[in-house]
């Protein structure tokens, strides 16, 4: 049961004088933290170096439309987040468009790539959905389900890690489901190249989604941009409960207020600071102090990957036969790998976003001759001619997550310093750079330290 669940109103409202908690970053794991531990009653003070709260999952103003600065993709196995929204009052179901799995690849050659998992009980929507996928040989359908089952019966433990490359390798797996289902869930998972991946991470994604309920597949598209999906409903959220929101607020510095047991930022005191920011960000932090000096090193020692988002402007009426499409240059060497219709989702009509997840040729393309090439890559997919684009805007997060490779070491979110929490996705120790890690970080932070306070 939630542990929120035994929190009464006395509890609330004993604890709150007494319990005073700074969180630094307004990312998805400090939001997550600060809710939490504002909802069981703690005074939360939360920092925010940028002038928005949301981190690296934000909206962008673009011309005159509110976008994202990426296509942000939630599945229905994202619990902790879907409670949280519903929590701060964002509702899932009216923000969210949710859609059985589909991976459509219309360009792919020799043969169009679709498989959908029809809504049937698991597992026989896998079962289903893969017999039924077009563009496949029946053989390597058999062999993923084999796969599957093999990850099962050893409960999604790997005797090692190594990379999903060597893991499909091991297993078999070839063809069209590695090329347009196994590799690009690598890719839009562990923001790391298959190659290169955490086939334990990469097992764990796999156990909570196909391996899960059959809603766990789901696709959830945001409908709304993702300020609204959870970001500001939380900082008002911990406004309501007595929270404090510093924007454009950076820490430089955490110190020990050794008079009054407690950690200090600036002239404040707090009784435990959670810090929740990007791992490179909390390098910096943590190398200042002896006991957290080789915590710091480590994260010191991550290597980044990054994410592009490319927008076209089309005239309102292109839009595409799904919401997100699979691009396959036929001669293997495209730049493309998803494409998104805003207007499909709730956005501006005739806007597509294309996404590029880790390092590519993609990034060492200008703007201009990335938007050309994913132009002709799109009506390659479709087949047909577009009308030129209306205007396109790149946007590149250089360091959007941690490269998720094998035996990455993780930190846990109770630091060797004491009072001080770690949050962030790069702390969710079975789960890759995505929102539901971060989420799952903050909350871990929050419920450590109520679970330690008298």
């Amino acid at each position: 049961m939630d542990r929120l669940a035994h929190v009464d109103e006395g509890v609330k409202q004993a604890m709150q004088p007494h319990l005073r908690v700074a969180v630094v970053g307004a990312g998805w794991a400090g939001l997550a933290a600060g809710v939490e531990l504002a909802a069981a009653g703690a005074a939360v003070t939360l920092f925010e170096a940028a002038r928005q709260p949301g981190g690296r999952a934000r909206s962008v103003a673009v011309r005159e439309y509110v976008l994202d600065n990426g296509q942000h993709i939630l599945i229905g196995a994202y619990r902790d987040t879907l409670r949280l929204m519903r929590l701060v009052g964002a509702d899932p179901e009216r923000l969210l468009r949710r859609l059985p799995l589909e991976l459509a690849f219309p360009g792919a050659r020799p043969r169009p790539f679709r498989l959908r998992l029809p809504r049937l009980p698991a597992p026989l929507h896998l079962a289903v959905g893969l017999l039924a996928a077009s563009g496949v040989p029946l053989a390597e359908k058999l062999g993923a389900a084999r796969f599957m089952r093999h990850l099962q019966t050893s409960d999604y433990r790997l005797p090692a890690d190594c990379t999903v490359g060597e893991l499909l390798d091991r297993h078999a797996q070839h063809g069209a489901l590695r090329r347009h289902m196994w590799e690009p869930l690598c890719l839009a998972a562990l923001n790391t190249a298959p190659r290169d991946a955490s086939a334990q991470i990469f097992a764990n994604v796999l156990r909570d989604s196909l391996g899960g309920g059959r809603a766990d597949t789901d696709l959830l598209l945001p409908a709304a941009d993702l300020d609204r999906l959870f970001p500001l409903p939380a900082v008002e959220f911990i406004r309501r409960h007595g929270g404090e929101i510093r924007l454009s607020t950076r820490v430089e510095q955490i110190d020990d207020d050794l008079s009054n047991d407690g950690l200090r930022i600036a002239d404040e005191t707090f009784d435990r600071i959670v810090l929740a920011t990007a791992p490179q960000h909390a390098a910096a932090l943590l190398a200042g102090h002896p006991a957290t000096a080789a915590l710091g090193a480590q994260l010191a020692t991550y290597a980044y990957e990054p994410i592009g988002t490319v927008y076209l402007a089309y005239p309102p009426e292109t839009s595409l036969p799904f919401p997100m499409l699979g691009l396959d240059a036929a001669d293997g060497k495209g730049l493309g790998q998803w494409v998104f219709d805003r207007g499909a989702l709730g956005g501006p009509r005739g806007v597509l976003g294309f996404v590029l997840s880790a390092h590519g040729a993609w990034d060492e393309r200008d703007s201009a001759a990335l938007a050309a090439e994913l132009h002709v890559e799109l009506e390659d997919a479709l087949r047909r001619k577009l009308p030129p684009p209306l205007w396109q805007q790149t946007i590149r997060e250089r360091r959007a997550t941690f490269s998720c490779r094998p035996s990455l070491p993780r930190p846990a979110p109770r630091s060797p310093r004491d009072g001080l929490w770690i949050a962030g996705d790069y702390a969710c120790a079975d789960y890759p750079a995505t929102i539901e890690g971060a989420v799952r970080s903050g909350i871990a932070a929050a419920r450590g330290i109520l679970s330690e306070t008298p």
